[in-house]
């Protein structure tokens, strides 16, 4: 069994990889190549934790396994993370254990690579102004996807935290800048953020709209990443009911989970027949994608467990290949 750590990941696995991975995950899964069962949640009230198990099983990628995420908020005060996650991959053909990975890092990569994907396949080939939105542990995957997938002259960085922002725009600077030929700056307001930004991005936890919709320009592609619960809504409104062209990780997913969704059809503002399709029936032919450049595109994302085994899989392979990670015996 392959023990594999953040840092056994990110020297044998690149974004590129991670963008692939999601789109034939994403593809299984709207051909109906996947089983997804819903996640088990479990309380654990005296440590006033959770623990969530997500498994989901995708034939066509020998893909099978679990993702283990726990929410102890708790932790900060003893020095641990608050989401600590481990991904556990089977074999599809003897149900054996095959490897366990760093469940944190899965999560942030295929995470921005799913948006990544959305990129590449929706906004302008010749994007240049990038807005992104939030500064937290998903931002930089979100920022190196997006970097990966178009020639990004400029990454405006917006967070209600000006240190924050400051401080990732910094770590962001060294790490990117020379690498992708790319200037990152940070913003003092969301609408200079936005002011003829190309590709858009929210990740962020908030409850209420994070710019203005209507500040949106033609020909503009957004991702909406951070809203995962009902109540959560960081994309305005108004892009719902203006926007060209709507598109979702899951059908499922979105609707079951995300208040950019959710809330707006609760007023009766937005119906699910006005979502043109998933990412995989765009992959697979099913729905357009978009057909012009003045076109405004918006792409949603809450996860799925098919996202986690394929791209754990994906990885494991990589790991046999090139000898990384650590075996264990039991």
């Amino acid at each position: 069994m392959a023990v594999l750590s953040r840092g056994d990941i990110e020297k044998i696995f690149t974004m590129e990889e991670a963008i692939q991975a999601d789109k034939d995950a994403l593809e299984f899964y709207s051909r109906g190549g996947s089983t997804v069962p819903l996640r088990t949640n479990i309380d654990v009230a005296e440590e006033k934790g959770q623990s969530l198990y997500m498994p989901a099983y995708v034939g066509g990628a020998k893909a099978l396994g679990v993702k283990i995420v726990s929410v102890y908020p708790n932790n900060i005060e003893k020095g641990l993370t608050s989401v600590p996650a481990t991904m556990v991959l089977l074999n599809p053909e003897t149900g054996e254990v095959g490897a366990l990975l760093d469940g944190t890092y899965l999560t942030q990569l295929r995470t921005g690579a799913v948006a990544g994907a959305a990129t590449d396949i929706l906004a302008r080939k010749d994007a240049k102004v990038f807005a992104l939105f939030g500064t937290g542990g998903q931002a930089e995957s979100q920022l190196e996807a997006v970097l990966t997938v178009r020639n990004i002259e400029e990454v405006r960085v917006f967070d209600i935290s000006k240190e924050r922002t400051e401080d990732f725009v910094q770590r962001m600077g060294e790490k990117y800048a020379k690498k992708f030929n790319v200037k990152i700056m940070a913003v003092s307001n969301a609408d200079e953020a936005i002011e003829h930004a190309d590709i858009i991005t929210a990740v962020t936890t908030a409850k209420k709209p994070v710019f203005n919709g209507k500040g949106v320009k033609k020909g503009a592609h957004i991702n909406g990443v951070g809203s995962y619960t009902p109540d959560m809504q960081e994309i305005d409104e108004y892009i719902l009911l203006h926007a060209d062209k709507i598109y979702v990780d899951t059908r499922h997913g979105v609707l079951s989970e995300s208040g950019d969704f959710i809330i707006p059809m609760e007023k009766n503002k937005f119906k699910e027949e006005s979502i043109t399709g998933e990412l995989g029936e765009i992959i697979m032919g099913k729905v357009p994608s978009r057909d012009n450049d003045e076109e405004i595109t918006f792409f949603k994302t809450v996860g799925s467990g098919v996202l986690d085994v394929v791209t754990s899989r994906r990885i494991y392979e990589k790991a046999l290949e090139n000898n990384a990670g650590q075996i264990i015996e039991f």
